[in-house]
Formats: structure tokens, sequence, C-alpha cells
């Protein structure tokens, strides 16, 4: 499988000599400080001679408002998590089809130009921002923006209906057990049926939440009614997983150019190595540093690289995905490869797993995000 991209070609058309480029971060979900600290590591790297960046937030109760183009503002540092305050103005996206314009509007004053955008960079996680609300109304607006549609985006959100595609395209997935609303108290002798055949132990997650917000690791059962309740904490729709016995390896995929298949990474690994996060929690991911070991690339066969390669591309595939997504998959002793997740909007820190595996692939930092910024100017706007 391939896995350097091809050179990136010249900016798109624009009003400008550089393109302008959107970045949006903040947004309502409970991954919030995550997209603030990915926006401060694109705006510190981002190529300022070759693009024209706009700085965008938004609140956690949903208001978009201008923000400091200042990348150590948005840093997690000592623990604190940033977040987009709230301003009494507002931005306005476009109105309507063929305006790229943006305003900015405050009580009492009339709307202020701030010029056109060619391209959004949505670096936002979790729900109202990664499962494919926000693109919907990027699509309606008719502006270009970074990564996968509607419906990749609202799929890879989802991990029922994540595992439901998946296994349609002939993927292999674990088991796994959905419980919506109030199931677990409707019909507990079913719900509790059904979750004793995946065994232990479990991992149950909300369903529709990233960065491992919510996920408890269960090994007595007497303990899954206040799993279900954390997960529930963030989603209403919980997905109860049975736990596989493997390696977690992880593997980025960018979109390929003029119609090429995507392009698939050199695999990484996750090893959790302080036993009282018992796995690759929200404090392990951004928090403890020291409790995880990142490896990359992972030590595997040669002929195991290129099964979780074509595994990770084709469940890229599967979901339609575009710009850029990471597959989460475990390998199991006995070689097999089960896709875990696909992350449509991964973490993108230079720290972060999927800049690091393109790392290791060739590919640095700062070109990755030029040639994520080239796919979204070249792709075309509307139905394709």
């Amino acid at each position: 499988m391939s896995s350097l991209p091809a050179p990136a070609s010249g900016p798109a058309a624009s009003d400008s000599s550089r393109p302008r480029v959107l970045v949006l971060f903040g947004g309502r979900s409970s991954e919030h400080a995550i997209s603030c600290a990915t926006a401060g590591a694109v705006l510190r790297a981002i190529d300022r001679e070759r693009y024209d960046v706009l700085p965008i937030g938004i609140t956690p109760q949903g208001r978009w408002v201008r923000v400091a183009d200042d990348p150590d503002r948005w840093a997690i540092v000592d623990g604190r998590l940033p977040e987009v305050e709230a301003v009494p103005e507002q931005v306005l996206l476009p109105q309507e089809v063929g305006s790229r314009e943006l305003q900015v509007i405050e009580p009492g004053s009339p709307a202020v130009d701030l010029g056109a955008v060619d391209v959004v960079l949505p670096l936002l996680h979790g729900p109202f921002g990664e499962d494919g609300t926000l693109q919907g109304m990027l699509e309606l607006a008719d502006v270009r923006y970074v990564g996968a549609g509607v419906l990749a985006s609202a799929v890879g959100m989802d991990k029922h209906f994540m595992k439901v595609v998946l296994a349609g395209a002939g993927l292999p997935v674990g088991p796994f057990v959905t419980l919506r609303g109030d199931d677990y108290e409707t019909d507990r002798d079913g719900v509790r049926a059904r979750i004793a055949a995946l065994g232990l132990p479990l991992f149950v997650k909300p369903a529709r939440a990233g960065s491992s917000i919510g996920i408890t690791r269960v090994v007595d059962a007497a303990d899954l009614p206040a799993a279900v309740a954390a997960a529930q904490e963030h989603d209403p729709k919980v997905v109860v997983e049975a736990g596989i016995v493997g390696r977690e390896i992880e593997c980025a995929v960018l979109g390929g150019r003029g119609g090429a298949r995507p392009r698939a990474s050199l695999p990484g690994e996750i090893v959790v190595t302080d036993a009282a996060h018992g796995f690759y929690d929200f404090e392990a991911k951004y928090l403890d540093e020291a409790a995880v070991q990142l490896s990359c690339p992972a030590d595997l066969p040669e002929d195991v690289i290129a099964r979780v390669q074509d595994v990770a591309v084709r469940t890229f595939e599967a979901v339609d995905g575009e710009g850029l997504g990471r597959v989460d998959v475990f390998v199991t002793p006995g070689g097999e490869v089960v896709v875990n997740e696909i992350n449509t909007m991964p973490g993108f820190t230079p720290f972060s797993m999927y800049p690091r595996m393109w790392q290791q692939s060739g590919l640095s930092y700062a070109d990755l995000l030029d040639e994520l910024l080239q796919l979204a100017l070249e792709r075309p706007t509307g139905l394709r």
C-alpha cells in the first residue's frame, strides 16, 4: 500500500495570492479543549507565506467568534484546558451559494465584512462538529472544507452505525450490543442476557463521543449499571463492546489525488504502561504522558503491516471518507486484524498519532497540513 502522497499542486483559484483558510475549533462537545489544543498546533505550523489564516472559535454555547491567532493561548499547560470564551460579537457564514464572504455582528452595530474564505479547516471533535452537522452547514453554503463529508462524518461519529456499515462491507468488527435511552431499565433481563453473551471484560462507551470520554472498562458484571450511567452522561445511546485480546494498532489514511485510492501510513502502536489507567483513557491521552508508550512504526511483521494498511484503506472507503481518517484496529495473537473504529477528525497535535504516523512515513507535520488543505481546495463543492 502506498504511503507517501504526491507533491502538492498549486493553490485553487482565489481572490488573493494566498488561499484564505478559516481555522475553526472549539465547539459544543465534551472534546472542546482537545479541539482548542489541536488548533494551537495547527496555527503554529501552518505556512503563513502560502496561506492567509483566519482563526474562528466556537464557544461551548455554540457562538462563533473571532479569537487570538496565538498558538500558546490554545495549548494544554499543567493540566489547564483551553476554552473559547464568549464575547458579544458573532461571526456569520456566507448566507447564499456563490458567496464566500464572512461577516461579524455586534449588538447595536451594523455588520462588518471579514472578507472571503477559500476553505474551512474544521478542527472540531465530537458531536456538533465531527458528526456531519457542521459539514452539512458548509455544504449548504457551498464552502470547501477539509475532511469527511456529511455521511462519512455521521457514520464515523456513531459507533453503532459505524460497525453496521463496516460489517456490511465485509470488514471484521468485534461483537457489540447497542443500548438506547432507558433500554437497560425497561428490559433489564433481555439486555443482561445479550451483554452476558459478550463475555468479560467489556468496554462501555457513549456511541457518539471521542477522546475516550465516558468509557469504562468493566471486568465485573456488577459494575455494568454504573458504566452505562457514566456513558449516558455524554450520550443516551451506548455501545457495549466485547473485549478483544490483541495489540492496539492505529493507521493513518490520507485521501488520494486525482481519483487515486487513499494512502495508508506505517502503523503505530499504543501501549498503556501505567495499570492505574486500565486502557487508553482521556487522562492517559492528554494529561499523563508518562503513562503511555507510543511506538511508531509498530513492531509488526511486514505481512501484518500490509494487512493493517489494507484494512485501514478499505475502512476509509467503506464510510466514503475524504481527506483524512485514523483507523484503529486490534491485531490478535493469531495475526487477525479486527477494526475497532475510524476517526474522521483525529487528534492533530504534533504528538498525536495521526501526524506522527505520517512523520514516520516521510511526511512532516507542516507538509501533511498543506496536503490536506490542497486536497480540500481541489475538491468540487456540491454532490460528488
